[in-house]
């Protein structure tokens, strides 16, 4: 019997930002379109979310160009003997106590095989057994003339995850730094790790939210700068932080972070919180704290995020600091709304930013990074019905998603230090953030997922907000663009392609570390750089190559030039602002951090 669909799936099933469907001569019947939805929902849950029609499609696309390129294949068959050959002669050198130098090497993110023991014969040998077969396979699904490339890194990714399974590291009888472990402890490691086993497992099942440990609790310890909710609707809560300085810049700071993460990774603990160092440097500060939506509000939109979220927070502010324009930052898919909102004020005359600023947020996504692995037709759809069902993308789907980027840091380093090595997880301030996740609405990440990721609507000026469409290049307001190194979410090149798309003045930041490390980079945080770059109103295009090989880095934190260059776009400084407006709508509610951040 065909599932009903759920009550609050009740709009239509083609996402706003998709070209409507041919409407078919004989359209089928919605019980039998349930129908296979509920199936595929049902096969969804087994695999993860996971389509395997993609799966399929991938290896079947490099299976056949390898069946018909024997060239090839003598190649790849070259190509292990001689591994085979290396393997032997590093064998045998170190059966003769030579020294000798490692045929493979890890990949500069693999930490697996860092402990000293494994120099040691034959922890090596299974060692760079491991690595011969990685380098193996790195080559066999490199590209292919003929072949899709996003198979060919299909085909990759999934045999890193094959191989990350299958690592000796993750065997406590190959592992040398468990044998070790094992002998000093007498056993209790095992112990310990089938207990954090056991707890984890329970967790997972019962799907409830770990308490943060002690010294990381929320409004407190985290997320603590003080400050007022002032605002809040159903989708968000606006907070105002309180003022640390005697005057003020007389235009705000509005923080929209992306919906998929809890606003306080832009204020986590107050050393690293950047909240609190623009506050220090005299801004009024505003963040968006997005609800954690529900089955009940399966059909917010992309449209929703931007009318009755960031808008609501400008008129809000606007309320609040009267005849004042606002400083916007977006913060990765935050960012992304924040564009879309700044060319759709643009298009219709809406003056009310002083500057736009992106931080590690893509406009373009024809280079995405891993994650356009995820998407295509069938893993879109495959996702939808997914949604369909429970109303929303859940934290666990995310989670996984993310994590299997990095796998063998992030799943199965962490797996064996807590499981075999009987390891406690060392909390963290950033480690707390990263597992208070959130969910997304089915109808807006199906939006997302279809005009940004799959048909990349946003820079090839097809993706219309309220039936027209909008143009990144008609954003005349001052940008500052930040991107990160080693970002596997937003890839820099890929952030850099906002200079691509728009004409305005613009400020480009390249700053060492990741997606979120990279941006937590206070002063005084050892080891970092930035590369920093201007590029006036109108002037012509130049690639990151070149940008990068003419651009010197600098030591230290980017977030000093930052607030410089907030304060050349503001105006004289002024009295701080009291929190909120008593009239005519938009008192002070309650103190930071507010209720949606507590959110499960």
């Amino acid at each position: 019997m065909a599932k009903p669909k759920k009550k609050h799936d009740t709009k239509t099933e083609t996402p706003i930002f998709s070209e409507p469907a041919a409407v078919a001569d004989h359209p089928p019947q919605h019980s039998h379109q349930n129908l296979d939805r509920s199936m595929r929902a049902t096969l969804a849950r087994f695999t993860g979310g996971v389509s395997p029609h993609s799966v399929t499609e991938a290896w079947s696309d490099w299976a056949l160009h390898l069946s018909r390129s024997p060239g090839r294949q003598m190649e790849l068959a070259e190509r292990a003997q001689t591994s085979m050959f290396k393997l032997l002669a590093y064998s045998a050198d170190k059966r003769a106590d030579t020294d000798t130098i490692a045929p493979f090497a890890p990949k500069r993110y693999d930490h697996r095989f860092e402990h000293p023991l494994w120099q040691k014969t034959p922890f090596d040998l299974w060692q760079q057994g491991f690595l011969a077969v990685q380098d193996w396979w790195d080559e066999a699904t490199s590209q292919m003339r003929g072949l899709d490339k996003r198979d060919a890194d299909r085909t990759r990714f999934q045999v890193r995850q094959t191989l990350d399974l299958f690592s000796p590291s993750n065997f406590p009888w190959m592992n040398p730094e468990i044998i070790e472990e094992t002998a000093r402890q007498g056993g209790q490691n095992l112990v310990h790790g089938a207990a954090h086993f056991t707890q984890d497992l329970l967790q997972t099942l019962s799907q409830t939210h770990k308490p943060a440990p002690k010294g990381y609790e929320i409004g407190k310890d985290l997320a603590s700068t003080p400050g007022k909710v002032v605002f809040r609707n159903d989708l968000f809560e606006l907070i105002q932080y309180a003022p640390q300085t005697n005057e003020v810049h007389a235009e705000p700071v509005l923080f929209i972070p992306a919906w998929i993460m809890k606003y306080y990774i832009l204020d986590l603990s107050p050393h690293n919180s950047m909240v609190n160092y623009l506050v220090g440097k005299g801004f009024t500060v505003f963040m968006i704290s997005w609800c954690n939506p529900t089955a009940d509000q399966a059909e917010l939109s992309l449209e929703d995020y931007r009318k009755r979220g960031v808008l609501a927070a400008l008129d809000a502010i606007n309320v609040i600091l009267p005849d004042q324009k606002v400083h916007a930052n977006g913060y990765c898919l935050g960012g992304t709304l924040l564009a879309i909102t700044a060319a759709t004020m643009a298009r219709d005359g809406d003056d009310r930013l002083a500057s736009v600023t992106l931080m590690a947020a893509q406009v373009d996504f024809t280079e995405a990074g891993e994650l356009l692995l995820f998407v295509d037709e069938s893993q879109v759809a495959f996702v939808e019905d997914m949604m369909w069902e429970q109303g929303y993308f859940d934290r666990p789907q995310m989670t996984r998603t993310f994590a299997s980027i990095r796998a063998e840091d992030l799943i199965y380093t962490r797996a064996v230090n807590r499981y075999l090595l009987g390891k406690d997880d060392l909390p963290t301030d950033i480690g707390v953030w990263n597992g208070d996740t959130t969910r997304m609405p089915a109808r807006m990440h199906s939006e997302y997922l279809r005009g940004l990721f799959l048909e990349n609507r946003l820079s090839a000026g097809r993706f219309d907000v309220e039936g027209r469409v909008i143009a990144l290049k008609d954003i005349a307001t001052p940008m500052f663009v930040v991107a990160t190194e080693t970002d596997h979410i937003a890839p820099w090149e890929s952030v850099y392609k906002t200079r691509l798309f728009t004409d305005c003045d613009l400020t480009f930041v390249l700053t060492k570390g990741g997606h979120n490390g990279g941006i937590l980079s206070e002063p005084g945080h050892a080891g970092r750089h930035y590369r920093i770059g201007h590029r006036a109103a109108g002037a012509l295009y130049e690639g990151p190559a070149i940008w990068l090989a003419k651009t010197a880095a600098q030591s230290g934190s980017w977030w000093p030039s930052y607030s410089d260059w907030l304060d050349e776009m503001s105006s004289a400084k002024t009295k701080p602002p009291a929190p909120g407006a008593l009239k005519p709508r938009y008192p002070a509610l309650c103190s930071a951090p507010g209720t949606y951040v507590h959110q499960m």
